[in-house]
């Protein structure tokens, strides 16, 4: 398959696959889900790919699901797109992401037999956060930052956080939306590893990718299957899936006085006028380019 909106390279005994939309900060569009799942299954086919190794192309592993060309059409005070009703749109999202041409992000953990090494530069947010975390092993650069900042335009927030950072640490950011750092990444246990910066980490993960090349691929498999069925055993699945249910049942409560705003910014100033009015009540953030550390750096330096 020719891919539009990422690359397939495969090297060193695996597959670099890279969301290739670097001018939307590598925003998961609705190509570009199809595409991945699509590269997804011919790394996890192909014998000779040991390790997949999922990263963004320039200054973001991914800025979420694209949000850039919606909301124009709501209808208030239920903020629900024209033509549509709310039995459609629950069904709509309660759908989304367990289906084959689409998201799906737990099939991570239910269908590729092949190990996940994600390597996170730059932003890494809300849906692209999902891939991040539901990898098998994710790396993050220095300059990393994560966040579910989907929560302050009332849409849902992913259990694979809580599954990874604990309760209290996972609602700490689930809850807000705020920005997390690399280093708070590594401490609250969503990432392995940090390094100094992308091309050490994609060195990290092809060099384990190398590792795990040495092992008979039989064994990486049922050992792989080990850790994935234990957590299927333990509910993961159906919480994953239960998680669907309750994202339909958040995005379709839009309150007008919380929305609208947000809505009427897009239409004035498109998608980054969207974004600051979204954002702004809660700066500065904790961590990240946009916390009190970075502004006072930045101030010193200038």
């Amino acid at each position: 398959m020719d891919y539009q909106f990422l690359l397939y390279e495969k090297q060193r005994s695996g597959v670099l696959i890279t969301l290739n939309r670097p001018e939307a900060m590598n925003a998961i569009s609705d190509e570009l889900d199809v595409e991945l799942h699509h590269a997804l299954d011919a790394a996890d086919a192909d014998p000779e790919v040991r390790g997949i190794v999922l990263t963004g192309a320039g200054q973001a592993f991914s800025a979420g699901f694209d949000i850039a060309g919606g909301g124009a059409d709501y209808v208030w005070p239920y903020g629900l797109p024209e033509g549509s009703n709310i039995a459609a749109e629950i069904d709509r999202w309660r759908t989304r992401f367990w289906k084959k041409e689409h998201g799906r992000i737990a099939r991570v953990i239910d269908e590729i037999d092949t190990p996940i090494i994600a390597v996170v530069s730059g932003w890494c947010m809300g849906g692209g956060s999902w891939y991040a975390l539901t990898s098998h092993i994710t790396i993050a650069a220095e300059d990393a930052v994560f966040g579910q900042v989907e929560v302050r335009m009332i849409s849902d927030d992913n259990y694979i956080w809580i599954h990874h950072a604990g309760y209290k640490n996972g609602l700490r950011y689930a809850l807000t939306g705020d920005h997390i750092d690399a280093q708070e990444a590594l401490r609250i246990g969503i990432v392995n590893k940090v390094t100094p910066t992308k091309a050490d980490a994609l060195e990290e993960a092809f060099q384990l990718v190398e590792r795990l090349a040495l092992v008979s691929p039989e064994t990486v498999k049922i050992n792989l299957a080990v850790a994935m069925r234990g957590l299927e055993t333990m509910g993961l699945h159906n919480v994953m899936r239960y998680n669907s249910e309750l994202a339909a049942a958040v995005i379709v409560s839009k309150r007008e006085e919380y929305t609208r705003p947000l809505e009427e910014a897009r239409k004035e100033g498109g998608l980054r006028a969207f974004i600051r009015k979204r954002d702004e009540p809660f700066q500065p953030e904790p961590f990240g380019p946009r916390s009190a550390k970075a502004r006072e750096e930045r101030e010193r330096a200038s």
